[in-house]
């Protein structure tokens, strides 16, 4: 068989699905090369660099759930603070309420105190203006029976004393003459 295979590699055509021995033995070993190249450098740099991005993508990953931990806490909290507000809301209005009734409660009093006050100082302005027309009157009455009496009984009637004893005794006659028609 080696005699066929050199007999055939002397004077016959090269196959060409069997590459020539120098082929195969420099391209093991430019394969080679490459291969502990690949091995030794570029390997580890592609590994470090896909070490880096797992991560910085975990260290996001982490900062992420940080952070939505820290939202959820604020929400938590500002939920609590709104409900806080919303009762303290409630508590001053109902406290304005009180108030409001307070103060209303406290104008009708003051009211009816004012009202009550100003009725009594009108009426004592009613009595006082009515003694004053009273006296009034009795003075002009007055003059106006002497004149009439004067008149009347045709003498003059110009002594005070008896001027004003005539004039008492008429009002109390006209006083009583009042009372008799009521």
């Amino acid at each position: 068989m080696s005699n066929a295979v050199i007999v055939a590699a002397e004077g016959a055509a090269p196959n060409p699905l069997f590459p020539a021995t120098y082929d195969i033995v420099w391209s093991a070993v430019v394969f080679v090369i490459i291969l502990v190249a690949f091995w030794k450098v570029f390997l580890p740099k592609m590994q470090a660099m896909l070490d880096a991005r797992a991560e910085a993508i975990e260290g996001n990953i982490a900062k992420a759930d940080e952070a939505q931990a820290k939202a959820e806490a604020a929400l938590q909290e500002y939920t609590a603070q709104l409900a806080s507000a919303r009762q303290e809301a409630g508590e001053i209005r109902d406290a304005a309420r009180a108030d409001a009734t307070k103060i209303v409660a406290k104008a009708k009093e003051d009211a009816t105190t004012e009202q009550a006050r100003i009725a009594q100082a009108a009426q004592a302005q009613i009595e006082a203006e009515r003694q004053s027309a009273v006296v009034s009157l009795r003075k002009d009455v007055g003059s106006l029976a002497i004149d009439l009496a004067s008149s009347v009984v045709g003498e003059s009637l110009t002594d005070d004393q008896k001027a004003t004893a005539l004039v008492d005794r008429f009002l109390v006659d006209l006083e009583a003459s009042e009372k008799a028609a009521q």
